[in-house]
């Protein structure tokens, strides 16, 4: 912070700036999904088209870089997030229009690249603006405000859109399924979300510290494009000719396959009519049980996973961890094959998944930071490997939507479990480049590294 900057508390804009920056992400990731099938879409365009959007996610490290040239991080933050708000309220009016798809995707798309951008610039200004103590200090509040924006996105707005429906089918006597019901609640939906975003960007207007001057300035002058450009070649260089990183790209792709199968289908198997295989959940079922109960387990998954790789080690649970996270998978299976109706039953079964989810994915995540990224340029590279994770769900949830339709739920939720297989392979030969305590394991010692024993596996 400069000595011209009013000091402000960092619990004053850490939890609302990652509020902000995860509730674009959830929208577009599950949100919209449910929004698009209540408006009659078909599944296979709504898979394709909510997985392609989320692109930005796995580019944005491509022109990280030049956000660097030019004004200071919290100007891109706020501006961001008046773009999202903006936008949002773009994909609200949209849905009047007749031919809506593909202007409301267009409007998704915006706010997938602004939201990427805000990433970026909002995780620049929590590390220029604080020191590393304040950085391990506010961890905590930036992780559950992320998660906080989670549930309000996939709870409390899916299940308000429930409520709007049946205010609106009632309204009209047209049933709770009618169009034009879907479309009015969808259209408050979005309108909320605008305003939201637009009120945190004002906010953050007088509270966000800039995190640091316009960073095109390092002591030397100003960098050119060229100059940025030639860094990112050497940062992208340097990270695709590290020790075992094809099998490390590999790894990070296949681990989380399966799940990229799911997340876009779930919402629609959950929803959709028991006629056709669904469980025939309305909107609020759906924000309760998936988006309240579902995303609370994932956090506490997240917690608990935390302390039993702390007390293990990576090394010695990395296997067991890809279990829990891909074999819960096989409750969506069941639940399809038997589609039971009691809702404590349904929502048992999802708490179970996304407990073992939030459990599993901690390992990937610790992974990413402790195999792959550590070097000259860890942040870049632990950004590259992200993205790499983020291309590895998008791919298989583009096709998620049309293997379904192919298959009914019963037999892709099985196809599903086939396509974890190659996870557990690849994370039981994986090798280790460093060990526990962040040392680098010496060749002849990372080659025999490259599986836990089998009294490790639990």
């Amino acid at each position: 912070m400069s000595s011209g900057e009013k000091k402000i508390s960092p619990i004053a804009w850490v939890p609302t700036a990652y509020f902000a920056m995860g509730l674009p992400f959830v929208v577009l990731n599950m949100a919209s999904v449910l929004m698009f099938q209540g408006l009659g879409v078909d599944d296979v365009q709504i898979a394709f088209w909510t997985s392609l959007i989320l692109l930005p996610w796995t580019l944005k490290p491509l022109w990280s870089p030049f956000l660097e040239l030019f004004r200071t991080r919290k100007f891109y933050v706020v501006t961001t997030q008046f773009v999202t708000g903006v936008s949002f309220g773009l994909v609200a009016l949209s849905l009047t229009f007749h031919d809506f798809f593909p202007v409301a995707i267009a409007f998704l798309a915006l706010v997938a690249f602004s939201g990427a951008t805000h990433d970026i610039a909002c995780d620049g200004v929590y590390m220029g603006a604080l020191t590393p103590a304040q950085q391990s200090k506010y961890i905590g509040w930036q992780g559950a405000f992320y998660n906080i924006a989670k549930l309000a996105a996939t709870g409390g707005l899916v299940y308000l859109s429930g409520y709007f429906i049946s205010m609106f089918s009632a309204g009209d006597n047209a049933g709770e399924g009618s169009f034009m019901a879907n479309r009015n609640a969808w259209m408050i939906i979005m309108g909320i979300l605008s305003v939201t975003m637009i009120l945190l960007a004002l906010y953050h207007i007088f509270i966000l510290p800039r995190g640091g001057e316009a960073a095109g300035t390092n002591g030397k002058g100003k960098r050119s494009a060229g100059e940025v450009t030639h860094e990112l070649w050497m940062v992208l260089k340097e990270f695709f000719t590290k020790k075992y990183i094809w099998y490390y790209i590999a790894f990070i792709l296949l681990y989380r396959f399966g799940e990229g199968f799911v997340v876009k289908i779930v919402p629609l198997f959950l929803k959709a009519g028991r006629d056709v295989g669904g469980l025939g959940l309305d909107n609020q079922q759906i924000g309760i049980y998936y988006g309240t109960f579902g995303a609370a387990a994932f956090v506490l998954g997240s917690l608990l996973a935390g302390y039993y790789i702390s007390g293990r080690g990576l090394k010695r649970t990395l296997f067991s961890l890809c279990c829990i996270f891909n074999i819960p998978f096989a409750v969506y299976a069941l639940l399809a094959f038997f589609q039971p109706e009691s809702g404590w039953l349904i929502a048992s079964g999802i708490v179970f998944e996304y407990f073992g989810y939030g459990f599993g994915f901690v390992g990937l995540t610790l992974f990413m930071m402790q195999q792959v990224a550590p070097g000259k340029h860890q942040m870049a590279h632990y950004a590259f490997a992200s993205g790499i994770m983020n291309l590895g769900v998008m791919i298989p949830g583009m096709l998620s939507g049309w293997l379904s339709n192919a298959m009914g739920y019963s037999m892709f939720f099985i196809f599903v479990l086939v396509a974890t297989i190659p996870a557990f392979i690849i994370t039981w030969f994986v090798p280790f480049r460093y060990d526990d305590k962040g040392n680098l394991i010496k060749s002849a010692e990372a080659d025999a590294v490259m599986a836990p024993d089998a009294d490790d596996i639990v």
